[in-house]
């Protein structure tokens, strides 16, 4: 395996001072705009599981609102302690960690790329398509567990590969494989161990052999290394919260998310078969080449098969050896790896867009090889991949300054509890109307009114709001309330009510005791 494939670059290379300057721009373009404000649900939860960690100086059990919040590991809550430490308690520092994964996994590629073909061109091309992959550039910027697992996924991967390009002369890729699994494992559960032996498993398959007999006897001291990493976490917590912790998170988040629809996301089957090609744009023509070549080399190889073959059993598996023998090996590891997640998540009960992520990266490097070789044979070619590049970052950049402040007004609470906190509202409790407000829970922390349960508590009337000012006759409330329902709290003669600014999704309103 120390070679992908016979390459046939041009004689141009493209200069170091290019590859040294695109780094650069990675960087700055990885971090550029992380200040806005957190968007979704997800952002402001997951933020807020962080500071409430950070201000208790807990590393263990993750909270929101006080109470237990066992529905992920705790990395990402981890990255976020660090970075509230550095620069304080912001939206920058939320996502100071996915951004810095976002980075480790372009690293991992292109370290990939460098060892399992000794040859650095191709690396640095790879890297080159990694980093101006949209999916990887969304992912990278939200404070969410996505990017968060897949940098592990693609780090212990890498390790495997480069073992294997080494034909397992070294042991140190095989501690790094281990140890990154352990480390997925407190990114994002199970999946952490589940997709690396099942991506080893299914390239096996392909390659129609066992694993080596160096690798087998790996895992005798290689699982004690995963057990190790991930028991930093998992094993405090079981100590902690015992059976509850298995509940609520195995047993709920792992299973009854993956059997059922309990989580309210769901989606058809084929849902991430058009979602993954999405998220590899621009670089969707290169995946859909070597897609086309892949399905292509097989149907021929089956034609040579069946018009050879003598019907005998033991010609038939000699054809199919050789069908899966032929094409490189890190194409088929990159095929396994792109198959495993794609198919668990397919099979789910619950669908997002951001679970097929780690699927990404090799869909990217499966690109990244058709580039490599058509950029060798065609100036053209070349220099159109190096302006898609570098165009995928101008728009990121422009998006992030002209269109996404104007998409987050509408998708953030941030201004209008700034408002509240302006004209004096800053110590007043804060409910929703019919509806909850997720985004509420970083910017108006320690102020939401929550359910014996910890959610946020919704009134669902006038008359249950009157009842509650009624109750707390010295004290108002704010209430955050969809544009379209406001006049039912201003219309009604129950109460006394104020609005205060609306994004033009949302409105707050203060309340009072008429």
């Amino acid at each position: 395996m120390a070679e992908i494939t016979k390459f046939e670059p041009g004689a141009q290379q493209t200069p170091r001072w290019f590859w040294l300057v695109f780094f650069a721009l990675t960087v700055f373009v990885y971090f550029f705009g992380l200040t806005l404000p957190l968007l979704g649900p997800d952002e402001p939860r997951y933020a807020e599981v962080g500071r409430e960690m950070f201000l208790r100086n807990d590393w263990i059990t993750p909270t929101l609102g006080g109470f237990n919040w066992f529905e992920k590991p705790a990395l990402l809550y981890w990255l976020e302690i660090v970075s509230y430490q550095i620069f304080g308690v912001n939206e920058f520092a939320a996502r100071c960690g996915p951004a810095l994964c976002g980075l480790g996994t372009i690293i991992s590629v292109w370290l990939l790329c460098r060892k399992a073909t000794s040859n650095s061109d191709f690396a640095n091309w790879s890297a080159l398509v990694a980093a101006s992959t949209v999916g990887i550039i969304a992912f990278s910027r939200g404070a969410s567990f996505d990017i968060v697992v897949t940098f592990p996924l693609t780090a212990a991967m890498a390790g495997f590969i480069i073992y294997r390009a080494r034909d397992g002369s070294r042991s140190l890729p095989l501690v790094c494989f281990y140890f990154f699994i352990g480390v997925a494992l407190l990114a994002k559960g199970l999946i952490g161990l589940l997709f690396p032996i099942g991506i080893i498993i299914l390239y096996h398959v392909f390659v129609w052999r066992l694993p080596d007999k160096r690798f087998l006897l790996s895992l005798s001291w290689g699982f004690p290394i995963i057990l190790v990493v991930a028991a930093s976490w998992y094993l405090p917590m079981y100590l902690r919260h015992g059976e509850t912790f298995i509940d609520e998170f195995i047993i709920q988040q792992h299973f009854q998310r993956f059997l059922s629809n309990k989580y309210q996301h769901p989606q058809p089957f084929i849902f991430f078969f058009w979602v993954l090609p999405l998220m590899t744009i621009p670089w969707l023509p290169f995946l859909l080449i070597s897609l086309g070549q892949t399905i292509r080399g097989f149907v021929k190889r089956i034609r040579k098969v069946s018009e050879t073959s003598d019907g005998s059993l033991k010609a038939s598996v000699d054809g199919v050896v050789e069908i899966q023998t032929r094409s490189s090996p890190l194409v088929k590891i990159c095929y396994a790896w792109v198959l495993i997640p794609l198919l668990f998540f397919s099979l789910s009960g619950s669908k997002l867009p951001g679970y097929i992520l780690p699927a990404v990266v090799p869909a990217v490097i499966l690109a990244a090889i058709q580039i490599y070789r058509l950029q060798g044979k065609s100036e053209t070619i070349r220099r159109l991949v190096l302006t898609a590049a570098i165009a995928t970052f101008v728009v990121v950049i422009c998006s992030l300054i002209f269109v996404v402040p104007r998409f987050a007004r509408h998708e953030t609470v941030k201004g209008l509890i700034a408002t509240a906190n302006a004209d004096g509202y800053n110590d007043l409790p804060v409910a929703g109307f019919i509806v909850a407000s997720h985004n509420a829970e970083f910017y108006a922390d320690g102020r939401l009114l929550r359910d014996s349960d910890g959610r946020q508590h919704r009134f669902g009337s006038v008359s249950e709001l009157k009842e509650y000012v009624d109750l707390h006759s010295d004290r108002p409330l704010l209430i955050l309330s969809p544009l379209e329902l406001v006049h039912h709290l201003t219309n009604s003669e129950l109460i006394r009510t104020d609005v205060l600014e609306d994004n033009g999704e949302v409105a707050i309103v203060l309340v009072r005791r008429r």
